[in-house]
């Protein structure tokens, strides 16, 4: 048994959509620091190249928009003409909406719904080409959809297509596991709790109120979401496939009637 390199990614070719700012972009610190090679896609071309800048030359800005079915085939295209495979995919890209039920346009449900469920789907659709020629049976290509809680137990807001959509895409890494496991592609996903970001405005601007409602007692932290990308796309994770890691300091299975947005 050898475990000195078992997180090690040395080689490996990565795509982290929404690699720009928040979670993406600390699972794209975490799988350079680690040795691979990350292009980073986000819809605002400026913030991906300011990133990739940022974090060196084995992160490589790839701006896409990926909230339609064209924008991830052309994504998937672009990948193509610079490399012959690729390792690991991170679907992370994400929108969230949030309105009283008496007024939730359908605007803000086919949004969060393209963006959360259809694009995570259509994007691997896109690769699976690229995804099939790096796997093998002794090292798998790997597949991480960034979920949520929200997609496991309700909120205290009014996020229909959000909780949906995390709820949907959680059952869609199964489905999407049993079918691509025989190409030796690895699907699994993390359901991240309260990490300060964009999206999550409550535990970026009050995150010791918030902590206070986690039984951690503490939000997460850069290292606890790379920490469960790493292990996933590493040759330590090979033998997940379908499942869902929850990294939320136990809001979800360790909480007393709690509840965070997240």
């Amino acid at each position: 048994m050898d475990t000195g390199t078992l997180f090690r990614l040395d080689g490996r070719v990565a795509l982290v959509t929404g690699g720009s700012r928040g979670i993406g972009k600390m699972i794209a610190v975490g799988f350079i620091q680690q040795g691979a090679t990350v292009y980073i896609s986000s819809r605002k071309a400026p913030a991906c190249e300011e990133t990739a800048a940022e974090l060196g030359p084995n992160c490589i800005a790839l701006p896409a928009d990926v909230s339609t079915v064209d924008g991830c085939r052309a994504l998937a295209a672009a990948l193509a003409e610079r490399e012959q495979k690729l390792d690991i995919l991170v679907n992370n890209a994400g929108a969230a909406w949030g309105v009283p039920f008496e007024e939730f346009p359908e605007s803000g449900w086919d949004k969060v719904m393209d963006l959360n469920v259809k694009s995570p789907f259509f994007l691997t659709q896109a690769l699976h080409g690229l995804l099939k020629a790096a796997g093998s049976p002794t090292r798998p290509a790997k597949v991480i959809n960034i979920t949520s809680i929200d997609g496991q137990r309700l909120n205290p807001w009014e996020t229909y297509s959000y909780q949906a959509s995390k709820a949907g895409l959680i059952y869609l890494t199964k489905r999407m596991a049993a079918r691509l496991v025989r190409d030796h592609v690895n699907v699994t996903s993390i359901a991240p709790g309260a990490f300060a970001s964009e999206m999550n405005k409550a535990a970026r601007d009050h995150g010791e109120a918030i902590a206070q409602s986690i039984p951690a007692k503490r939000i997460g932290v850069d290292e606890d979401m790379a920490g469960a990308a790493i292990y996933l796309a590493s040759r330590a994770g090979d033998y997940v496939i379908g499942e869902t890691i929850t990294v939320d300091g136990g809001l979800v299975h360790a909480a007393l009637g709690t509840s965070i947005d997240a």
